[in-house]
């Protein structure tokens, strides 16, 4: 099917023998059934839906666990100064703040930096550890980043100064010479835990490290921390992701934590703290700093127990953030999507001179969002270009950056799964394009641009029930996202504009029922349009949700999409 926006819908195909035997074997309703059975959810994830799983360190044996434990423990009982250096994302940031709050805790000498993207580039170099040297550290820490960092770390072994690189992003064979490398890519047995963020990894190693200093810190009271990168790197919440997700929101009590407690109230929200408000609200803001020349404010903000440190951070970031927003929306405004769409390219590729370099990821997720498929940013860096890659859940884009390295395409990059940075010069742009084209085309995803829906429901099954089923699957996220319905028939009535960009409408049935509905940043779209003026009956694919309004919960049907 074809919507009013030019996507192509599809039912997802489900094997209903499959879905009978859940039914029976764990009492689960249909719909909960089909949507587990979907999802492909393990064992381990369905026992989660009903029982409260402890949250257990799968790393208590591992052998790089170990040894980075051994080398951090006898640093500081020689009292070496150490060095955290974290990537300017709110993965690296979230990451670099778990160390402070421990190494304040037990009193140790430490300081931490977050590089410039402008002046220092990403992550560890030679060029940024010359100046990091001159502070004197015994051991340099590097968390979500270090991967592929071999001179850098060759630089550091001839000045005496030891290494820890706690990472997730792919790495190079050979390994950078570091005392000890914590990544689940290098398949040093745990490679089947490299859907984990680099705060992740953090958060368990210093579960060890404290529980091997024999320290009371509870660390637990910074899981959130770990869901809140976890979301913001596009990580998936399934398997341990899951289990985190559920365990941080379910004991998470945000009046205890000043940080995001002070970014909620200068939001003006009182809401119990949720997926959501960590991926749209607090991720942007505490990534504004990084992509706007404020790398360290982040950090400082999310560390602090200073009230006024506190304040004056989540101020500023707000108001990056905000202008952000603005710079954002004129960039998007630029873009011909007509046009992209038209090249039907299986990887997007759109290059401005003129992005701000610490907007380009952002924008390359705005045209993964709307295309559906893999995309990459690149606009001018000095001589240089640089770029930003964000893909779909089945493609790993990390991986053919660091192959694209590996043959030379590109000057230097790293990334993950779901998303990668990279420089190139110029005179290799369509080599670049052209090497990334032929590796979709190899690795025989099928990408024809296609949505999928759960299933066709009645209008009169969007009842309180049939949500408290789905929200069983909860939190929702990449890999497991919110579910989407088609719902036919529908008249719309009393569509409102909301802030000039969304649109809030009641879908009424031909049996009399009606559900509170809205479209966000549809205005000025064939969604909109339709939305505004279109008068007879119309098919709706969309997601309920719970609207809560002066403490009053109601359901409310987001729009995503409409089949005439």
């Amino acid at each position: 099917m074809i919507s009013v926006s030019g996507k192509k819908w599809e039912q997802k195909k489900i094997n209903q023998n499959l879905v009978d035997k859940l039914k029976q074997d764990f009492d689960f309703s249909d719909i909960l059934s089909r949507l587990i059975i979907s999802r492909n959810f393990e064992d381990d994830e369905i026992a989660t839906i009903n029982t409260d799983l402890d949250l257990n360190n799968v790393f208590l044996n591992n052998e790089d666990f170990n040894q980075s434990i051994k080398l951090v423990v006898n640093c500081i009982n020689n009292n070496e100064r150490i060095c955290i250096l974290g990537d300017y994302d709110v993965d690296g940031s979230a990451a670099s703040s778990l160390f402070v709050k421990v190494l304040e805790r037990i009193n140790h000498s430490f300081f931490y930096y977050i590089p410039d993207r402008e002046k220092d580039g990403y992550g560890a170099s030679k060029k940024l550890f010359q100046k990091l040297i001159l502070e004197k550290p015994g051991l340099i820490i590097m968390v979500d980043c270090g991967s592929t960092s071999n001179e850098a770390i060759d630089f550091l072994n001839e000045n005496n100064i030891k290494s820890l690189i706690i990472d997730h992003h792919e790495i190079n064979n050979p390994f950078p010479n570091a005392n000890s490398i914590i990544n689940p890519k290098k398949d040093n047995g745990y490679k089947e835990y490299d859907y984990l963020c680099a705060t992740t990894l953090s958060y368990f190693f210093l579960d060890l490290l404290i529980k091997e200093m024999k320290s009371k810190i509870n660390i637990s009271d910074y899981l959130i921390y770990v869901l809140l990168a976890t979301v913001c790197d596009v990580m998936p919440l399934r398997k341990l992701n899951r289990l985190i997700a559920l365990k941080a929101l379910k004991n998470f009590d945000i009046t205890k934590n000043l940080p995001l407690n002070t970014l909620f109230e200068l939001n003006n929200k009182k809401n119990k703290i949720n997926i959501n408000d960590l991926g749209y609200l607090i991720g942007p803001i505490l990534n504004a700093g990084g992509r706007l020349g404020k790398s360290q404010y982040a950090t400082e903000l999310l560390s602090s127990n200073n009230d006024q440190v506190i304040k004056d951070r989540s101020n500023h970031l707000i108001k990056l953030n905000n202008k952000r927003k603005d710079i954002e929306n004129l960039i998007m405004n630029e873009i011909d999507f007509q046009k992209i769409d038209k090249e039907n390219k299986d990887v997007i590729f759109y290059y401005n001179s003129n992005i701000n370099e610490g907007l380009i990821g952002i924008i390359a997720a705005r045209l993964k969002d709307y295309f559906n498929k893999p995309s990459i940013v690149i606009t001018a860096s000095n001589e240089l270009l640089k770029g930003s890659a964000r893909s779909i859940y089945n493609y790993n884009i990390g991986r053919v950056i660091k192959n694209s390295l590996d043959q030379g395409i590109i000057l230097n990059g790293g990334g993950h799964n779901m998303a990668a940075g990279f420089t190139l010069n110029k005179d290799k742009l369509k080599n670049f394009e052209n090497y990334i084209l032929e590796d979709f085309l190899k690795s025989k995803i099928l990408n024809d641009n296609m949505f999928s829906y759960e299933s066709e429901v009645s209008s009169l099954a969007l009842n309180q029930d049939f949500y408290d089923d789905i929200k069983k699957l909860a939190p929702f996220g990449t890999g497991n996202s919110v579910p989407t319905f088609m719902l036919r028939d529908l008249i719309v009535v009393r569509p409102v504009i909301l802030n000039n960009k969304h649109i809030s409408v009641i879908l009424k049935s031909k049996t009399g029922f009606s559900i509170q509905s809205i479209s966000f940043n549809s205005v000025n779209t064939k969604v909109g349009e339709y939305l505004m003026n279109y008068k007879n009956s119309i098919n709706i694919l969309g997601q309920i949700n719970e609207n809560i309004w002066n403490n009053k919960k109601t359901l409310q049907l987001t729009i995503r999409d409409l089949i005439l």
